[in-house]
């Protein structure tokens, strides 16, 4: 049919998903026994939104309903890759996935803390940051009283591990 027949309004745009945070090629799709329920959760919450959706119209209705869709088969997709890695099985003395870590920048004195989680836990308020951020890969495999050169931009920053607990 020609578009010559089709009314203006009754072409809808199509509805734009958000994507999830991106986890790079090749990598593994980690997760904390806390993010794997989290991610669980967070479906069973989206899958509740759809099913009460509250529109003013069938349009409405139709396109948050979409939107609801897009994101339960990104999540879908997610929690089908998600391998569970327990920090309680990661070794004490190092750095690894799980690890909550304080470090010293021994340049600026200052301290940081943070713990290494999956991508989809990763929130720098709560001082979470995935395993695949720059910093968390210059630490991983160092232990207590190790130094690292972590470049940041065009400065290098020198990092003295201080302390890994899980």
């Amino acid at each position: 049919m020609s578009r010559g027949f089709v009314k203006e309004e009754d072409q809808e745009e199509p509805v734009l998903v958000p994507p999830r945070a991106a986890i790079p090629e090749g990598e593994t799709n980690y997760v904390t026994p806390k993010g794997l329920e989290e991610l669980k959760n967070e479906l069973k919450d989206l899958e509740f939104a759809r099913a009460h959706v509250d529109a003013e119209n069938d349009t409405e209705k139709r396109r948050a309903q979409s939107l609801i869709d897009g994101k339960i088969n990104l999540l879908s997709e997610r929690l089908n890759t998600a391998r569970m890695l327990d920090p309680k099985d990661q070794p004490e003395d190092e750095i690894r996935f799980g690890a909550h870590v304080e470090l010293k920048n021994e340049t600026s004195g200052q301290l940081q803390e943070f713990q290494i989680v999956g991508v989809d836990e990763a929130d720098i308020k709560k001082k979470k940051i995935a395993f695949v951020a720059p910093i968390a890969k210059a630490v991983t495999g160092k232990k207590v009283g190790e130094e690292v050169d972590f470049k940041l931009g065009n400065e290098i920053r020198k990092l003295k591990i201080l302390k890994i607990d899980y």
